[in-house]
């Protein structure tokens, strides 16, 4: 099964690296080739603790129209025509995915790639475990369908979505597939700025779909504390996508908003830091507390000497520290009981002290 896969059922966190076609870009930068640009990065993921790398296999000509506008922030991408930039990072084919998939199993991190097409949904099926489906094509219900086929787990992002499209989308992937599914909560705006990015929807997706794992795809450029990535933990997102880069510096395609790996050790501490502090929510005392629990309570202790032989009345009592002794909410037992030896004033009452009935 997928780690992925495993990981999210079991309720624990994942983090997924989409390192998408950003090796390009440090390829040229370091002056290398761009697979051993990819394979750094997949190396820098697996050092930074990430659970799994993901890719995107697209032809630009099979993917956008020559006349296909651009959606992103033009300032940081200045190419204003998708098949245009589309055509600047689709090298890579079959050979090259393959040895990207053998490097990610040598050093133990699972390898995915966003199918954009039919041949690469083909030949990517040998080396994932996992699909997942891009948000850009919650309306191609044909090809959702084709990659459905392949009877495994998937990975769905709903970025921009309406809710009727979300339920055809599933009831598309549920008509051929039962292996898990994850939806992605995504904002299809790049960068999104942290007042769209409107993590309450995990709550709703949470609550309408609660046989479906529950995910977040973020675009968010990395704040300080992770707090945008925390905080969809925190509301139910359990696989966590975020595009990666060792720049962010670097101008062009999805640098400006990936998280590098400081910011991924940031996110898995954090993340780490909130399990511990969640605890497991059983209606109990801790262990941990017991010790409190027996000194700050409450017991029943005499207002004045009282003699052996007393029938003990409301005003000889009170409550006082540490709770030690006979719980004040056993006092209407207590009232009306006969003492058997003398007590003091100030002392803790116990039912050693009393006659039997």
């Amino acid at each position: 099964m997928s780690k992925i896969i495993e990981r999210a059922l079991a309720h624990k966190v994942v983090l997924i690296a989409e390192i998408g076609v950003n090796y390009y870009d440090i390829a040229k930068k370091m002056n290398i080739s761009n697979m051993e640009a990819a394979k750094l990065m997949i190396k820098e993921a697996k050092d930074a603790g990430i659970h799994a790398v993901k890719f995107q296999t697209y032809k630009a000509d099979t993917l956008a129209a020559k006349d296909s506008p651009s959606y992103w922030d033009t300032t940081e991408e200045t190419t204003t025509s998708q098949h245009e930039l589309f055509q600047k990072f689709d090298q890579f084919g079959e050979k090259e995915y393959q040895e990207l998939k053998d490097y990610s199993d040598e050093i133990g991190i699972e390898f995915l790639s966003t199918a954009f097409d039919i041949e690469s949904a083909d030949y990517l099926d040998k080396m994932m475990d996992v699909y997942k489906v891009s948000s850009s094509d919650m309306n191609n219900l044909p090809f959702v369908e084709y990659q459905a086929k392949k009877n495994k787990p998937m990975l769905i992002s709903v970025g921009a979505a309406n809710e009727d499209e979300i339920d055809r989308m599933i009831a598309t992937v549920r008509k051929v597939n039962n292996q898990p599914l994850c939806i992605l909560h995504c904002v299809l705006e790049y960068p999104t700025p942290y007042e769209h990015a409107n993590l309450n929807k995990i709550v709703s997706l949470k609550e309408k779909y609660k046989d479906l794992i529950i995910g977040y795809s973020d675009h968010t450029k990395p704040d300080a504390c992770a707090d945008v990535i925390k905080t969809a933990y925190n509301l139910g997102a359990v696989v966590i996508e975020k595009h990666f880069t060792l720049d962010k510096t670097l101008k062009g395609n999805d640098h400006y908003h990936a998280m590098d790996p400081e910011d991924a050790r940031k996110i898995l501490f954090g993340i780490e830091f909130i399990d511990t502090i969640r605890g497991k929510g059983d209606l109990c005392c801790l262990e941990t507390e017991q010790t409190a629990r027996k000194n700050a309570r409450r017991s029943l202790v005499t207002t004045c000497e009282i003699a052996k032989g007393t029938v003990i009345t409301r005003e000889m009592l009170t409550f006082k520290r540490p709770g030690t002794g006979i719980s004040p909410e056993r006092m209407e037992e207590i009232i009306g009981r006969t003492l058997k030896v003398d007590v003091a004033e100030d002392t803790i009452l116990q039912w050693s002290m009393l006659v039997n009935d």
